[in-house]
């Protein structure tokens, strides 16, 4: 029992620090720059995602060793924010009333669209890629392979797509990320048996972790102040809804139609996504909204 309330509370405390610094780096990043910025802030996100398990494997699960790495390392953060906070403005207000989820979803629901998707993407595909390979037949250890494949691409690629989205916008590319992760998705099962599915994970663990990012840019470029803070807040809540239906919907379906279960799943979120991303842009630009 007591794991489950240690559980819950490092959730409440590290979630608001996740929201903040997020906003912080949005506040804080040149407009003309913001692109690159978010990429290397996701980055080292995808990074750090990736140090935590490449520690268990170097210490083990058993002993104090994996706590104390733990603790080491958010002292280490604790002293560099001390460090460098009395150097940094934090963020304007934009002087617009705070708004809630509903109230932020009125003026921006293409963006909670996509942090969805991306979210439900993202999770189902890291827990089902190797389900995915196993039903081709692949050995356990080109299993893990698969997922270490996807975070590679996450971790390598996502300041160049920063560097696009500072050239076109973030809106247009949530659009191309999400066609590119539905594009990959369809290849998964023409590929899976042939090298050519390390290519396609490396771009797919890239794009489908960047609909999120270009959503991140297209939020610092739309909004300041409290709308900003609330924006990241209502982010953080579609990540954690996408987180809890997309692997069970795709597990679902991949149940009842066996491995193309997956990129159906991915391939239709991404394609409804994009399908509503293009209305959005329409009816902006007819200035109705």
């Amino acid at each position: 029992m007591a794991w489950f309330v240690i559980r819950f509370i490092i959730g409440v405390v590290i979630n608001p620090l996740y929201i903040l610094g997020e906003v912080w780096a949005l506040s804080l990043a040149p407009p003309s720059r913001r692109g690159r910025v978010m990429g290397v802030f996701n980055t080292l996100m995808g990074a750090g995602y990736a140090a935590g398990p490449f520690a268990l494997t170097l210490l083990g699960t058993s002993g104090w060793a994996p706590f104390l790495v733990g603790v080491a390392g958010f002292t280490l953060c604790a002293v560099i924010l001390h460090a460098v906070s009395s150097k940094l403005t934090g963020f304007e207000d934009d002087g617009q009333p705070a708004s809630g989820l509903v109230g932020f979803a009125k003026v921006a629901p293409a963006l909670l669209l996509a942090v969805l998707v991306s979210a439900a993407v993202q999770q189902s595909t890291y827990a089902l890629v190797p389900v995915f390979g196993a039903s081709y037949g692949l050995a356990e250890a080109v299993l893990a392979s698969l997922v270490m494949a996807l975070s590679l691409g996450n971790i390598l690629l996502q300041i160049p797509l920063g560097l696009l989205a500072e050239r076109f916008g973030g809106r247009a590319m949530i659009i191309v990320c999400a066609l590119a992760t539905a594009a990959c998705a369809l290849l998964l099962p023409l590929l899976i048996m042939t090298p050519l599915i390390w290519v396609v994970l490396l771009v797919m663990g890239a794009v489908g972790y960047g609909v999120y990012t270009m959503a991140l840019v297209e939020l610092g470029s739309r909004f300041k102040g409290s709308v900003l803070v609330a924006g990241n807040a209502a982010f953080a809540l579609m990540w954690g809804a996408g987180g809890i239906v997309g692997p069970p919907g795709a597990g679902l379906l991949m149940h009842g139609i066996g491995p193309l279960g997956l990129p159906v799943v991915i391939a239709g979120l991404d394609a409804l996504l994009v399908m509503f991303a293009l209305y959005r842009s329409s009816v902006r630009r007819s200035g109705k909204a």
